[in-house]
């Protein structure tokens, strides 16, 4: 029997070709949404992946997501945490609510969706947990204390959660991309990306499924050894 694997985020850009490389690799994959039900009704359509929607800023709407996907579909063996926002501003006139929304969905959500599906991983023995971090959660960039913040901080609870899953046969991975040519990406202003590629040592932006062959290598049986790390994906962009 196939194994299920979940994907936060995963109608458009990067969660949309992680769905569609775990599908190919033989997963049964479902997509997981908050918002954009038109994205999510072509993703369905042109993949025959399953979409549900909820939010994984919403801790028990998490848990009501995993329990649905689970009833429907069947125990969930991997998770992606891809799902994510940005509200950028400098901190001197960053807001509140700016603040908390990237926490929200990009921390948060890491916690809540992985609070969703990890007694299940424990008790059959296994689980694959892959989340989607990023450049600037290493580096830092200009304008982005909430969104580094956040990825930073997915790291440092996927390291913890690595020591806590590896009795069990769970294993936890960051994947940070560069700059990747996605919708995010995309909203950049033009003379300002065009200074981003520049810096990029490979000489171009990222695509999406490049980021994707990582995520499932680390879902693979193949990865069972390989627990607590960040896999950077950048162009050489930043080294550590």
């Amino acid at each position: 029997m196939a194994r299920i694997a979940l994907v936060t985020g995963g109608v458009r850009g990067i969660g949309a070709a992680t769905c569609k490389a775990l599908k190919s690799a033989g997963y049964t994959v479902v997509a997981n949404y908050s918002a954009n039900t038109a994205a999510a009704d072509r993703f369905r359509n042109e993949t025959g992946i399953s979409t549900y929607k909820w939010d994984v800023a919403d801790f028990d709407a998490c848990q009501r997501g995993v329990d649905t996907v689970t009833k429907e579909v069947g125990p969930i063996d991997i998770l992606v945490n891809n799902a994510g926002i940005t509200r950028d501003s400098t901190l001197h006139k960053m807001t509140k609510e700016q603040w908390r929304a990237v926490i929200d969905v990009d921390l948060s959500g890491c916690f809540n969706m992985c609070h969703a599906v990890i007694e299940g991983m424990r008790e059959r023995r296994f689980g694959r947990i892959i989340s989607v971090s990023s450049i600037n959660g290493m580096a830092g960039q200009f304008g982005q204390t909430n969104y580094a913040a956040a990825k930073a901080g997915i790291i440092g609870f996927t390291k913890s959660l690595a020591l806590e899953g590896a009795g069990r046969n769970i294993t936890a991975n960051v994947v940070a991309p560069g700059y990747t040519d996605t919708d995010m990406v995309a909203a950049v202003p033009a003379d300002v990306l065009k200074q981003i590629v520049a810096s990029v040592p490979v000489g171009r932006l990222g695509r999406p499924d490049e980021v994707a062959r990582g995520i499932v290598f680390l879902a693979s049986d193949d990865a069972g050894f390989i627990t607590g790390v960040t896999l950077s994906i950048n162009g050489g962009k930043y080294l550590a």
